[in-house]
């Protein structure tokens, strides 16, 4: 995996709600879990931010997806980010889209902008992105 440029302030936590930014079924979702965790103090949260896999519980959609497991990529957070040049970047929601085992997208597009990071790290991901910010 791709290492990327920007400082990501990594304040999603479990239990946190995210929307689901693509056409795949799946409207809200709650982050269980951050895969590749490692490296935390006993007794805090695994934070995730923009770029990382997560695990989430699909709350409301599509039927075929309520009380699944899903992988998902973060594409935008509510929190501040700081680009290289000294720009930071904030969105107005928690958003992700669904990804398979392969990180390829479930949903063929993708709702509102998309984070420029998320293109460099997954590219594959940028095919149905319709902005990238």
């Amino acid at each position: 995996m791709k290492g990327l440029s920007t400082t990501i302030s990594r304040n999603l936590i479990p239990s946190s709600v995210l929307t689901c930014a693509d056409n795949s079924g799946a409207r809200t979702l709650m982050i269980i879990n951050r895969l590749g965790k490692g490296g935390n103090a006993k007794g805090r949260y695994s934070a995730s931010g923009i770029g990382d896999i997560v695990i989430c519980s699909v709350k409301s959609g599509n039927p075929q997806y309520i009380k699944k497991k899903v992988r998902v990529v973060i594409i935008r957070q509510k929190s501040p980010m700081r680009r290289a040049n000294g720009m930071r970047i904030v969105f107005e929601d928690n958003a992700g889209i669904l990804v398979t085992d392969t990180n390829l997208a479930v949903g063929t597009e993708v709702k509102g902008a998309m984070a420029r990071e998320i293109v460099e790290r997954y590219v594959k991901l940028a095919g149905i992105a319709s902005r990238v910010i």
